[in-house]
This record gives C-alpha cells, sequence and structure tokens, in this order.
C-alpha cells in the first residue's frame, strides 16, 4: 500500500468528516470533537466536549493503527459510540486520513 496522501487525505476530511469536526488549534467542538493533534492522544480526554460513555470507558491511545480500525467501523471498534459516521472502508482513504491528521501537531 502506499504511504499516506495528506492532499488527498485534506480532501477526505473535508467532505468526510469537516461536518462533525474541526482540525486547527484551539478550533471549537462541532457534533464531534475538535481533531487537531488527535494522533498519539488518549481517546475521550478532549477539553470541553463531552464524549459518551463508550468512548470515556475506551483506555485507547489513538495511534495510526487504532485510527484506522476506528475509520473503518467506528461502532465496532468502539460498541456504543454515538458517533453516526458508517466508516471509511478503503484502506488507502483510511492511511490518506490519518496523514493529514498527523500534520497538525
Amino acid at each position: 500500500m502506499a504511504p499516506g496522501d495528506t492532499i488527498n487525505g485534506a480532501r477526505l476530511f473535508m467532505a468526510r468528516c469537516n461536518q462533525c469536526h474541526t482540525i486547527s488549534a484551539g478550533g471549537m467542538h462541532k457534533a464531534g470533537p475538535n481533531l487537531h493533534g488527535v494522533v498519539g492522544r488518549q481517546a475521550g480526554t478532549q477539553p470541553f466536549y463531552f464524549y459518551s460513555q463508550a468512548h470515556t470507558n475506551q483506555n485507547v491511545v489513538w495511534t495510526e493503527e487504532n485510527l484506522s480500525k476506528y475509520l473503518e467501523n467506528p461502532k465496532t471498534f468502539v460498541p456504543g459510540t454515538k458517533k453516526s459516521f458508517p466508516g471509511l472502508k478503503n484502506p488507502q482513504d483510511r492511511k490518506d486520513v490519518i496523514a493529514f491528521l498527523k500534520q497538525t501537531h
């Protein structure tokens, strides 16, 4: 599989994620939390966002591997999540979005 493409990742983020998430440093939360610096962060810990119990009870760090599993099928990775996103089924799309998210550190 090719390495993550940040340009395609940005395009996918704007098309599939931006409705519920912001990405800028200090950005506001929407229906979902701000994702600035999400790679490497403990799940369910973004200040001033009210996570579902399913997320706060998860003992997960958002590694690239965990993000890929989550983005593929959020309801399988975090049973009981309130997230309605159906997932990104294409592995390269997930890799591209993660590459884009990584550059926000």
